[in-house]
């Protein structure tokens, strides 16, 4: 996989409501995060999600970013961000 083109990012609407309910300090540390992805969507901590087609998980501290790749379309889909709890998988 050429992970040195950039990718397209599609975000979906419920991470940008969930980023104005965390803390300010946390928010912008995650959208740096997030805006990284497109460079290079596999750096950093992820990990495959069990049972999903295309479905990963980045770590960022207690908090998880879920999204998809799209490896033809060259599309990266950002699912949802959430806190780190015995239920988040």
């Amino acid at each position: 996989m050429n992970s040195q083109l950039n990718w397209d990012l599609q975000t979906d609407e419920s991470v940008f409501k969930f980023l104005k309910k965390i803390p300010r300090k946390d928010s912008e540390f995650l959208l740096f995060t997030v805006k990284l992805l497109p460079n290079s969507p596999y750096l950093g901590d992820i990990q495959k999600i069990k049972g999903e087609k295309d479905a990963w998980r980045r770590r960022v501290g207690r908090y998880r970013i879920f999204f998809k790749i799209k490896v033809k379309e060259k599309i990266i889909l950002i699912s949802d961000i959430k806190i780190r709890s015995s239920n988040t998988y």
